[in-house]
């Protein structure tokens, strides 16, 4: 088995398996469930530092980033996509999907998002009903800052949609203070539980949007109003995943218990981005950079998939590539949750000493060596 140093999937802790192993009861007739349904949902909005409600669905994290779109959208209604990466991209396909008018703001792709700059087009155009906004867009690892982008976007009354899947628990959320209403997270990344789960929080303006829509729901898997008063009721929409949920429990119960996290995560990208860019590797966006994953173009002389055949072969490691307009372009390297420990990013470091060796790709220095000088000053 490959160790995977990707942006997720991460390395689950034994604990977390374990959970998972446990004997199932029926999530639909148990009432003790719904307790640790309720439970678990309530731990997830603490850790994102919200009263706002959450609720854990039965798919991967793009569940979520679609729910919140069916869940929302209208026909007719417009919507302001936040375009400066691949998935902020994407959120117009689920707009259109349900009917709505996506209104692309685009962004430069090498830079986070220029807040000024958005607030002088809101200045001229504001209609909107929601607004989308990637955290960390994942294909090039580019980092937004949603806690200026959201205030502002609520400046004018406009709902704000947060994919956070790859960010959060690498990067500080903190949905109150931030403004998110609808703030979407998935299982596989910085929770470093299994992929199957994705959970989101939803503020009262996100509700109350749903309640009074005019039209029904265009979807049942998608739909966010088929939870509410599930506890009350103590009825699901559909039968619950149990044992992911409770691998999921285990891993939050870890986040809570690991105060350093976010320090962790930062000292880590931090002495990552230093080796590649003290060895003359560059690193692919001019700032904005994520503590969760690093993307580096692929050096001249060589190709994206002969350095993770490469890798894959010579070290039993798997790292990523990149897709979209990004195909072939990039390496990304996934330091976030338990794969952001300093022992295990040092053996990405040293495979990579090697593989460029190997390809004839010249660096200036050892990245193992300067990965380890940088965690030291």
């Amino acid at each position: 088995m490959y160790e995977i140093m990707t942006p997720g999937p991460t390395h689950v802790r034994e604990n977390v398996l374990a959970a998972r192993a446990l004997p199932c009861t029926n999530p639909d007739l148990d009432p003790d469930f719904f307790t640790y349904y309720k439970e678990t949902c309530e731990l997830i909005s603490s850790l994102l530092h919200t009263k706002n409600e959450t609720l854990i669905l039965g798919g991967e994290g793009i569940l979520g980033l679609e729910a919140a779109c069916a869940s929302l959208t209208e026909p007719g209604d417009r919507v302001l996509v936040l375009d400066n990466g691949v998935f902020g991209k994407g959120f117009a396909d689920f707009v259109s999907m349900y009917g709505g008018i996506p209104v692309l703001y685009t962004a430069d792709y090498l830079h986070t998002l220029e807040v000024d700059a958005l607030a002088e087009y809101l200045k001229k155009d504001h209609d909107f009903k929601y607004a989308t906004v990637v955290h960390c867009d994942t294909p090039s690892g580019v980092l937004n800052d949603i806690s200026r982008i959201c205030p502002l976007l609520k400046s004018y009354g406009i709902l704000t949609v947060v994919d956070s899947v790859s960010a959060m628990f690498g990067e500080e959320v903190r949905a109150d203070d931030f403004q998110i209403d609808l703030l979407c997270g998935g299982s596989q990344k910085a929770v470093s539980a299994p992929p199957g789960l994705t959970f989101v929080t939803i503020s009262p303006a996100a509700w109350k949007a749903m309640k009074e829509r005019k039209t029904p729901i265009a979807s049942f898997y998608a739909n966010l109003m088929a939870f509410d008063g599930y506890f009350e009721k103590q009825w699901f929409p559909y039968t619950m995943p149990i044992s992911d949920i409770r691998g999921l429990r285990t891993a939050f119960e870890n986040i809570q218990a690991d105060p350093d996290i976010l320090g962790r995560h930062a000292r880590i990208a931090e002495a990552v981005r230093s080796a590649l860019t003290g060895c003359g590797l560059t690193l692919h966006t001019r700032d904005g950079w994520s503590n969760t994953v690093s993307v580096f173009d692929v050096p001249e002389g060589t190709t994206a998939s002969a350095i993770l055949a490469a890798l894959r072969t010579d070290y039993n490691l798997m790292l990523a590539g990149s897709f979209d307009v990004l195909e072939g372009q990039v390496i990304r390297i996934g330091h976030m949750g338990e794969n952001a420990r300093e022992e295990k990013v040092l053996a990405v470091m040293k495979a990579l000493d090697g593989v460029m060796a190997k390809l004839g790709v010249a660096l200036s220095g050892s990245l193992e060596a300067a990965y380890t000088r940088a965690l030291d000053n």
